[in-house]
């Protein structure tokens, strides 16, 4: 009789396949840089070799782990609704700058103004919060109040943001193609979680996975954030 033994899978492939990792899209939307990362179809749905995923994941942990050592800071960027949620939490749990919904241009390409709205958003909060702007009319108060909003809804992930980040990681590079390309202009790695219609040749560290689903987000997000931590338990002092 044949030995019907099932295959035990790695822990770690059976629990991307539980997150839906391995999920696609229509080969009709693949992108020619992906084919290599791709070892099936499924309903028409092409399924994403997580062997693969499995290597360059731990790629990119090895390079977040290298960031982390040195205490230096990582961009956390997604702006798509299964994602935002998650990239605001793991990021604001390790003390690090997100973007959480629309990529202000010029974040990285014009780092210089962008500093300067986050520090004027700054220095309004802490004066507001000390009764300093009492002092003013009511009209310039509700100025200041209205200005705040603003800047709130536009830089409030990037206030620990003081400098240049030495990394960002992204979910769906094509859909964040501009944060992409202000990385890659400015020469900063870009780790990105990327499914089958992503161009994943100009990424430095790409994580081939399912970038639509909230579990399987989740999965990789924690593991990049756990990475991080890792990497600052042997920080360097």
């Amino acid at each position: 009789m044949a030995d019907q033994t099932e295959v035990k899978l790695p822990q770690n492939i059976e629990e991307m396949l539980k997150a839906g990792a391995h999920f696609g899209f229509l080969k009709s939307r693949r992108h020619p840089s992906f084919k290599s990362y791709i070892c099936g179809t499924k309903n028409m749905t092409e399924v994403i070799d997580l062997e693969k995923t499995d290597e360059l994941l731990k790629k990119a942990e090895e390079f977040v782990e290298s960031i982390a050592k040195n205490k230096k800071t990582i961009l956390f960027t997604a702006s798509k609704n299964e994602a935002k949620d998650i990239v605001k939490k793991f990021a604001e749990e390790l003390g690090m700058p997100y973007v959480s919904g629309r990529w202000i241009g010029g974040t990285l390409t014009n780092f210089g103004e962008i500093k300067k709205r986050v520090a004027r958003l700054n220095d309004l909060t802490q004066k507001r919060e000390k009764g300093e702007l009492m002092k003013y009319t009511k009209k310039e108060r509700l100025m200041f109040d209205r200005e705040i909003e603003n800047l709130t809804e536009l830089f409030f992930g990037l206030k620990g943001l003081e400098r240049m980040p030495e990394a960002i990681f992204v979910i769906d590079p094509r859909k964040e193609n501009i944060a992409v390309a202000e990385a890659n202009k400015t020469k900063v790695p870009v780790i990105a979680l990327a499914s089958t219609d992503c161009d994943i040749a100009s990424i430095s560290f790409p994580i081939p996975g399912n970038d639509a689903s909230k579990a399987s987000i989740e999965y990789f997000v924690s593991h990049i954030t756990n990475a991080y931590k890792k990497g600052l338990e042997a920080a360097v002092v």
